[in-house]
């Protein structure tokens, strides 16, 4: 699908006589080194694109310092990350483990389960992904609350009350459902640890959909066992693949996805034609969508 396109240097070839004449690198897959190594041979480069929305694993001083315009996935995946938190919501408001349980055991034995109309679920992370997220709780009827570093200056129907981040123990209280939604970067590193489980409900389930090392995982893992929460609903990880000998593997008060919660039919598909359809504005000069800012990191 490149070979039509002029001046693009995948991300997965490092070959001196493609580099010399590139303006553009696409950022398919790959280690930060990989990227690093063939953007300093790329001298005429102007853009570089990641298939990712999350921008942590790629970024290096050369590039941030550069004037090189960075742009990102943010979008492509955001719905299906909704979808996933919804069912994480529902798995524990609805407590499927135990009706799993239950039908293995051939055992019928009714029990009450929780609605979600009404309660509350805070979105740490306001952005595309946490939108997506609050689209979906929001026509369940729950009531929503979020934190964002710039909160919008327009009034957002979805949201019934914004946090500063710095007041996110203030926001943790009021939570039946915490949705993590923060892209990665150093004020976010393990932003949330035994203060911010500390001042949770116990009843409350705590869900990551943006970085696993927004959480300090061995909090988590306290947490969980204590019973100081009730649950997690996680498809990121502090460490990937997770390793074997995690002790989020055998709690039955975790639900576990190995980071596939976007994974739907054609995602690759998507995240390729969104580039595409970047590349003809970059043709005809016209502003590119999702430019980060390479300092903040998103």
């Amino acid at each position: 699908m490149l070979q039509n396109i002029p001046h693009v240097l995948a991300s997965d070839t490092s070959a001196d006589a493609e580099a010399r004449d590139a303006t553009v690198i696409l950022f398919w897959s790959g280690a930060r080194e990989m990227l690093r190594e063939a953007f300093l041979k790329c001298r005429r480069l102007r853009w570089v694109h990641s298939r990712w929305a999350g921008l942590d694993v790629l970024l290096f001083p050369e590039l941030i310092e550069s004037e090189v315009v960075l742009t990102n996935g943010k979008g492509v995946f955001s719905q299906s990350l909704g979808e996933f938190a919804l069912t994480a919501i529902l798995y524990f408001a609805k407590d499927i483990p135990r009706m799993r349980l239950n039908q293995a055991a051939r055992t019928w034995a009714p029990f009450d389960v929780e609605m979600i109309t009404g309660k509350v679920l805070g979105i740490v992370g306001y952005g595309d992904i946490g939108r997506a997220v609050a689209t979906r709780a929001h026509a369940m009827g729950m009531r929503i609350l979020a934190t964002k570093r710039h909160p919008a200056q327009e009034p957002d129907p979805l949201i019934e009350k914004y946090y500063p981040a710095a007041e996110l123990r203030q926001m943790l209280p009021h939570c039946d459902y915490v949705v993590v939604a923060a892209p990665l970067t150093s004020e976010t590193h393990r932003m949330i640890s035994d203060a911010e489980f500390g001042s949770m409900k116990t009843s409350a389930v705590v869900i990551n959909v943006g970085r696993g090392a927004v959480i300090d995982e061995e909090a988590m893992v306290r947490a969980l066992s204590e019973k100081r929460i009730r649950g997690a609903g996680l498809d990121v990880f502090e460490q990937e693949p997770l390793p074997k000998e995690s002790a989020l593997y055998g709690m039955d008060n975790v639900l576990l996805s190995p980071h596939c919660a976007d994974h739907i039919a054609g995602w690759t598909d998507d995240a390729m034609r969104f580039f595409l359809e970047q590349y003809v504005r970059f043709e005809k000069n016209e502003p590119l969508l999702n430019v980060v800012n390479k300092r903040l990191g998103y």
